[in-house]
């Protein structure tokens, strides 16, 4: 059928190669990109949409082996590398298309939240935005809760200085930085033991500047930890900016899925995607009896829960010893401990969060 090793002939047979998320053609979807032919040698540049793509592997395999079929192939190279697309505005609460100001530089804010306290929600939200960063995309991570401002110590920053510069359009914080993740939080600007004693209209306020006026630069992903609730945070952050999704962090006991699905449905009344559940604490490793599991807050609350409000099971994310430690020491545990359970669970929730963002950028 291909009698000439061209670039035409390379791209036919590449045309029904698909994207497995967005199900679509990688020719039709340009995400093939500079052939070139040097006798049998083949190369190309596959762009995906996420450098956190988690079938990378299958689709360079896949485009090999299409490739290797045409006569006179000898050799396919193939360049990997990543565009994230940019979330587009989204109607709001009642139905109106509003241009909501994006973030300059930023392509996609998420939220991660939840309903109630306590159920490990920065953890999740540190350690995906540092599993993001470790597959090569720029990520940033705002730490919404003002009343509890711990991931810089979570991300190894606690004792860390922010700089304030003053520009023409006024002053700008430069934002801390470590593991890959460039952090912004009240945590910076009180003191270690000072309370934040504040009505909703000053919280309001320090969150609309940690979105615009903090030199953020380009980022693929902008994570911002939610306090828990339904508050005034999640109202402004809803209303002022263009939402990529939200994750709903929640425990597998009962008390903790109620306020789960109330979070859950504010979002949606909000009009703003939920990516997904994360079901976090599942069950207990003892470190004595790796092979052993306690259900110390129940099981399967957070997959009947997903499945009952009709969006995905993102992850279960086990209980760890080690996984305290790195959060009180400032090494996440997909650094520390990257192949424990909890490790891989939570890169595998990263990577998932990822897919989800770029099909409904690239559907929306």
């Amino acid at each position: 059928m291909y009698n000439v090793l061209d670039s035409r002939s390379v791209l036919e047979v590449l045309r029904p190669v698909q994207d497995p998320e967005l199900r679509k053609s990688l020719v039709e979807l340009n995400m093939i990109r500079n052939v070139n032919i040097d006798g049998g040698k083949v190369s190309f540049t596959l762009v995906l949409t996420t450098p956190a793509c988690p079938l990378r592997e299958f689709i360079v395999e896949d485009c090999e082996k299409a490739v290797k079929k045409l006569p006179g192939v000898t050799e396919v190279k193939v360049e990997v590398t990543a565009e994230t697309p940019q979330q587009k505005n989204l109607p709001d609460a009642s139905g109106t298309l509003r241009e909501r100001n994006g973030v300059p530089g930023v392509k996609n804010i998420l939220a991660i939240s939840s309903g109630k306290g306590g159920v490990g929600k920065s953890t999740v939200a540190v350690n995906v935005a540092v599993a993001l960063a470790q597959t090569g995309a720029k990520v940033g991570l705002l730490d919404a809760d003002i009343y509890g401002p711990n991931d810089p110590t979570m991300l190894g920053l606690g004792d860390a200085q922010i700089n304030v510069r003053s520009t023409e359009k006024g002053e700008v914080l430069e934002p801390a930085f470590n593991h890959g993740v460039k952090l912004v939080s009240m945590g910076f600007l009180i003191d270690r033991d000072q309370p934040v004693i504040w009505r909703g209209p000053m919280l309001n306020g320090i969150i609309r500047q940690f979105l615009y006026q903090v030199e953020w630069g380009e980022l693929d992903y902008l994570i911002v930890d939610m306090p828990p609730g339904t508050g005034d945070a999640q109202l402004t952050l809803t209303q002022a900016v263009p939402m990529a999704g939200a994750v709903i962090v929640t425990t597998p006991q009962t008390v903790a899925l109620l306020d789960a699905r109330k979070g859950l449905r504010m979002f949606q009344q909000m009009n703003v995607p939920v990516l997904g559940i994360v079901e976090n604490m599942s069950y207990f490793i003892p470190p004595d009896m790796p092979d052993k599991q306690y259900d110390i807050f129940g099981s399967g609350g957070g997959s009947k829960t997903a499945t009952e409000l009709g969006v995905p099971l993102l992850g279960c994310v086990p209980l760890e010893i080690s996984t305290r430690v790195g959060g009180d020491s400032g090494v996440p545990i997909v650094v520390s401990e990257p192949n424990s359970p909890c490790g891989q669970a939570l890169k595998a929730i990263a990577l998932a969060i990822a897919g989800k963002v770029s099909v409904m950028a690239l559907t929306a």
